[in-house]
């Protein structure tokens, strides 16, 4: 279909491609394109009166890259108010672009996948799909056990009931308190919101786990690095996806980048999805 296709070629997810076919903003063999049209790759394709080559419409080998989010960046490509944005860190891409997989939002930190490939960052983020993400949560004060069990079997929101699949118990000093949590959903601030429906303050929330890849503990905030053939093939599979046909190349950093990139891999755990959390200490401030 012509919004796989465009989402394959890296132009956006495949939400964001079925929206623009309904804007009428895709043009194929110059007739405006409708939701379900189907292409062979032969058809001369625009998308805002731009053509697209055939060489971008081809399959381009999937690459995916781990960014180490700070608080204070916006996930989005333009911010009204000028305001730092992840997009703004990343290396460029020859052909395509960097999607992301989900979002964080501007107080929370830590692990943001991004893809060349649409149709898998829409792959993973679909709710059917129930990717787990794991947070590291700093809340003011001791969760009870009343709140605890409340937010493992279900609270009511204010766009439908919400739940934590586990919590378990990091420690902590003084009046603040870690807890690591499993969610299988990416809805709006749903990590702050199920804590405070229970009067509990999120003081610091980061993600350390998104599917089967962790943070690797070596990726400093603001840095990003590149997933291995198998880390991608591990997504995949997650994701629903077959296995893709030969290797996948590096992103095209520059010779600090790639530095960086190589320093920042260290002693990654790629094993697949955990069923529960085995988190013992809380992670370093």
């Amino acid at each position: 279909k012509l919004q796989k296709v465009l989402a394959r070629a890296g132009l956006g997810s495949r939400r964001e491609m079925e929206g623009w076919i309904r804007e009428g903003r895709v043009h194929v063999d110059g007739r405006i394109a409708q939701l379900g049209d189907r292409v062979t790759g032969r058809e001369k394709i625009q998308v805002n009166g731009r053509p697209i080559s055939a060489r971008k419409l081809a399959d381009a080998p999937t690459q995916v890259i781990a960014y180490h989010k700070p608080e204070g960046q916006m996930v989005t490509r333009d911010d009204p108010q000028q305001r730092d944005t992840v997009f703004q860190h990343l290396p460029t891409l020859k052909d395509g672009r960097w999607i992301a997989i989900g979002r964080l939002d501007l107080n929370t930190s830590g692990l943001l996948l991004f893809t060349n490939n649409g149709e898998l960052a829409n792959a993973l983020m679909h709710p059917a799909r129930q990717i787990q993400r794991e947070y590291a949560v700093r809340v003011h004060g001791t969760a009870s056990a009343e709140a605890l069990r409340n937010m493992t079997h279900g609270v009511e929101l204010g766009d439908g009931p919400a739940r934590f699949e586990e919590i378990v118990d990091g420690g902590g000093t003084g009046t603040n308190h870690w807890y690591y949590v499993l969610i299988v959903e990416g809805r709006k601030r749903e990590v702050r919101r199920l804590w405070e429906s229970q009067r509990l303050q999120v003081n610091r929330l980061i993600r350390v786990r998104f599917g089967s890849y962790e943070l690797p503990p070596r990726l400093r905030k603001g840095r990003h690095c590149s997933l291995t053939d198998k880390e991608i093939s591990k997504l995949r599979e997650l994701a629903g996806l077959p296995e893709e046909q030969g290797s996948t190349p590096a992103p095209r950093f520059s010779p600090r980048e790639r530095a960086a990139d190589q320093r920042s891999r260290g002693k990654r755990r790629t094993d697949s999805p955990r069923k529960t959390l085995r988190r013992s200490r809380p992670p370093r401030a």
